[in-house]
């Protein structure tokens, strides 16, 4: 008979495989994101359902007993994330943006700020100055989702969400140049130790090749030996990794190349703030360092945030 001790361990390894037998239904299960506690809430309806299935497991859940016992072992994993640090980062600075980006990428370079932004025949690259205003733009060919964008030198890469390519282009001038293969999703995009660092969605991040974007690497990335699902937005700072967690008003910051989070940046009560003002803004998803701070921003968001 499996004990709750075993039901843990198996939670801990294979929390970010869960899928719920009934319907089909991918439940990326829980996600950990830093609340004014300094506790981390579940953002899922898990426990909610009374059948389970492991997917790399033996056992299945079948009553709601057990399902109870469950959702308790969840809270006790979740208060042994929350062991990491969390720091509240609060706004400095901002600058204007639009309400109506979709932002998926954000990154300086040197006293330009680029911006990419998503949903289909709306995906776009912007190119601002240190005001936030746009000067040059270039808008993603044919019907696809835009996600995260990097630079290194004058090339530029920009990902698609679900139709596995991406795209290469020339910063100066900003023209699309080809296209390269994505094996799954594209979500995330930095540049770290020559290479491109890319997110797709799982807790699970991709190095490519800066030669022709074949995958070189994989960082898998863990809080306290759990999965962190939903990395998004990236941003590496030397051998450091700020992660967007999606669904989140988080960001994960990752020590590289080992994947351990080591603590977390918490926005959320500026978000909220935000959400309520402003109905058509969404989660944070954005950031980028200037060389001293970060700056972040959200999903149709009015303001792009210097932090500290």
């Amino acid at each position: 008979m499996t004990t709750l001790k075993s039901m843990r361990n198996i939670l801990l390894k294979d929390m970010a495989n869960l899928k719920p037998v009934e319907r089909g239904e991918l439940i990326s299960m829980i996600n950990l994101s830093p609340v004014e506690s300094g506790e981390l809430r579940i953002e899922s309806y898990f426990c909610k359902k009374s059948r389970y299935l492991w997917s790399n497991s033996q056992f299945s859940i079948l009553n709601s007993q057990l399902n109870v016992s469950l959702c308790i072992l969840i809270t006790l994993v979740v208060q042994t994330i929350a062991a990491l640090p969390v720091h509240k980062i609060v706004a400095v600075d901002s600058i204007p943006h639009s309400q109506t980006r979709f932002t998926q990428g954000l990154f300086w370079d040197g006293g330009e700020l680029w911006e990419s932004t998503g949903m289909v025949g709306k995906s776009k690259i912007y190119r601002m100055d240190r005001k936030g205003v746009a000067f040059d733009s270039i808008a993603m060919p044919g019907p696809h989702f835009g996600e995260g964008i990097a630079k290194m030198g004058n090339k530029m890469l920009w990902l698609t969400w679900q139709s596995r390519i991406g795209f290469v282009l020339s910063a100066s001038p900003l023209q699309v140049l080809g296209t390269f293969r994505i094996a799954g999703e594209g979500w995330g995009l930095t540049v770290w130790n020559g290479n491109w660092l890319m997110s797709d969605g799982t807790a699970s991040l991709y190095l490519l090749s800066s030669k022709d974007m074949s995958v070189a690497g994989k960082i898998d990335v863990r809080a306290n030996g759990a999965p962190v699902v939903y990395l998004n937005e990236l941003e590496a700072v030397g051998d450091v990794l700020y992660a967007n967690v999606w669904k989140s008003d988080s960001i994960a910051v990752i020590s590289l190349p080992s994947g351990n989070v080591v603590r977390w940046l918490d926005f959320s009560q500026h978000a909220k703030s935000i959400r309520k003002q402003y109905p058509d803004a969404e989660v944070l998803n954005g950031v980028a360092f200037d060389g001293t701070k970060l700056w972040i921003t959200g999903k149709n968001w009015p303001w792009i945030y210097k932090v500290e």
